[in-house]
């Protein structure tokens, strides 16, 4: 089946070539689907009948709102949808004083297996297409009447390893026909998949590329994320240093804080040794507790410690603001626990099933 809206301009006036109509036809619909976010070829007021009825060949792809979890302490929205294939995805709306960014997801699950992120619990499921993506954005700015300024990629999935649809998106949402999102307000995370860092570099793009790195040393990266057990750290920063030299737009390094796993003063020293002669940022996020894992976060003086001594030896660093932190604040808590009483709707353990 043809996804209609992961389809960019080019590729929709060949479609309207091979079913026999005008190319300008394409600009109209492409209008229709990404600037005024219809979801029905019935709402596109200046396309005749006889093409909709043509176009129904090519559905338009929805997502179903299933729950929205919202922040008494600061506004945070926590989407969940629901794919057409029945698959559940997260998507967060974030509200500040420069405009409304949006977390989206890449994938339907995750099969990164870092240790302490609930969205790869289950494994990885399938990608989402661009329009899948895309949708997300759509979603929220029409539910919400407000625009979307920003936008990250570090919900559920590894871009990454969902490369060309990952790709197709940002173009199609920066697109001057669509919402002409700028991508310089566009940050994309990834684990640290050296040959797609290497291949993003030579794109062209102007997002922002934050690395995962959450180890301040090889060994103990490995403990927390599996996919270091494959690539090298050493080589990690180096792709890092090469996405910076080919697009001259500074790599963020994001650092999930976990008591006393990599909080300790021998993390600062390797952290700024690692980091003191690049041109980088620094994010540390205390983390987000879930349920599986026996993790917890640091409390604030000791983060606020942490920071303070990278700072003392010349690192660009801040704490990350947290959000959303009386709702299931967590990557994929909202997504399993939905997933959870679907499977299993009384509510009863394994044992007592």
């Amino acid at each position: 089946m043809t996804d209609i809206k992961s389809m960019n301009m080019e590729e929709l006036k060949e479609l309207m070539v091979q079913i026999g109509e005008k190319p300008f036809r394409a600009k109209q619909i492409y209008g229709w689907l990404h600037e005024h976010l219809v979801t029905s070829y019935d709402e596109m007021a200046n396309i005749p009948k006889s093409l909709k009825e043509k176009l129904k060949e090519y559905p338009i792809t929805v997502l179903e709102e299933l729950d929205v979890q919202t922040s008494k302490v600061d506004g945070t929205r926590k989407y969940l949808f629901r794919l057409s294939d029945g698959n559940m995805i997260e998507s967060v709306l974030m509200r500040y004083k420069y405009g409304n960014s949006v977390c989206i997801s890449s994938q339907a699950g995750c099969r990164m297996g870092c240790r302490f992120c609930a969205s790869t619990i289950d494994g990885l499921e399938r990608n989402l297409t661009a329009s899948e993506m895309l949708r997300q954005i759509y979603a929220i700015q029409k539910i919400t009447g407000e625009r979307v300024s920003n936008i990250v990629v570090m919900g559920s999935g590894e871009p990454l390893d969902n490369y060309d649809n990952f790709v197709r998106f940002v173009h199609m949402i920066s697109d001057e026909h669509g919402l002409h999102i700028s991508q310089r307000n566009i940050t994309a995370s990834t684990c640290g998949i050296i040959p797609n860092m290497l291949r993003l570099a030579e794109e062209g793009l102007q997002i922002t590329l934050a690395l995962s790195l959450h180890g301040s040393n090889q060994e103990k990266r490995k403990k927390l994320m599996p996919v270091a057990n494959k690539y090298e750290l050493t080589d990690v920063l180096k792709a890092c240093d090469v996405y910076f030299e080919k697009t001259g737009r500074r790599v963020t390094f994001e650092y999930s804080l976990v008591k006393d796993v990599n909080d300790q003063d021998e993390d600062v020293e390797e952290l700024a040794a690692m980091l003191k002669n690049r041109n980088c940022h620094l994010n540390l996020i205390p983390v987000n507790p879930i349920r599986e894992r026996d993790f917890k976060k640091p409390d604030g003086k000791n983060a606020r410690d942490f920071k303070n001594k990278l700072e003392k030896n010349g690192i660009n660093v801040t704490i990350r603001r947290e959000r959303g932190s009386d709702i299931d604040g967590a990557c994929g808590q909202l997504r399993r626990r939905h997933v959870q009483e679907t499977q299993n709707p009384d509510g009863l353990s394994q044992e007592e099933n």
